[in-house]
């Protein structure tokens, strides 16, 4: 069956591994790749569209483009920022700053929430469909046993009830819609650069490797398993 697929946040590392990996693994995929930055290498039977994550506008007029042919099968976003620049995670509360709260926020949890907003209803409402946004073990406030990365945590723990409460809405108005986030474990990209010494060799994945993982995750889930975050592996994250 064919496939009609978006992936918002298309340029970093993750989105670029998904998008390959879906035009690998489906021929009849039809891909629509979205990103603030120009794509530096092509994909297969994709699409590739500006996205202006600051204006909601922009937002709506995408998820119009991905749509144009008809409903979605699956939605995947994969913004996402740690660090940027000289902001890094803060390992106090005393290194608190307005600045990173809000920069960490808007892109972890508002851009997704409003992604969600004008992409769920394009979801198809005949067949399974998936909207899946990347979050983070680090995001369950139950396994926070190491404290520090508070802006980061915050964003990510926010996004999952974006997503739980999301899911019990489509329940009730799309019974095929999946709605579920993804913990991709560390992956070898500029997000994790500065953190990669801490992280043993066989925990530090590849894109491509994490992408195949995921993409397994995501076409093996049910409805039972909407609003749950999920890991690479096809484990449940606790809240």
């Amino acid at each position: 069956m064919s496939k009609t697929i978006a992936i918002v946040g298309a340029s970093g590392a993750i989105g670029q591994a998904l998008a390959h990996g879906y035009a690998a693994q489906y021929p009849a995929v039809t891909v629509h790749l979205f990103s603030r930055q120009s794509l530096r290498d092509t994909v297969p039977r994709a699409h590739a569209h500006s996205i202006n994550y600051s204006d909601e506008d922009s937002i709506a007029q995408a998820a119009e483009t991905a749509a144009q042919d008809g409903p979605l099968s699956a939605v995947i976003v994969a913004t996402g920022m740690l660090h940027d620049g000289g902001l890094m995670p803060e390992k106090t509360v005393g290194a608190l700053s307005m600045d990173h709260l809000n920069r960490v926020l808007h892109v972890n949890t508002v851009v997704p929430a409003l992604v969600a907003k004008y992409f769920l209803p394009k979801l198809s409402t005949t067949h399974r469909s998936v909207f899946a946004a990347l979050s983070a073990r680090v995001g369950s406030i139950s396994d926070n046993r190491l404290g520090g990365w508070y802006a980061y945590r915050a964003s990510k723990s926010a996004l999952n009830m974006i997503i739980k409460t999301a899911a019990i809405e489509m329940q009730r108005v799309n019974k095929h819609a999946i709605v579920v986030g993804l913990h991709p474990g560390t992956v070898d990209s500029a997000l994790s650069k500065p953190f990669q010494a801490r992280v043993p060799s066989d925990q530090l994945f590849t894109a491509k490797y994490a992408a195949e993982r995921l993409i397994n995750v995501v076409e093996n889930l049910t409805p039972a398993d909407t609003g749950q975050c999920w890991d690479w592996q096809g484990l449940p994250i606790q809240p």
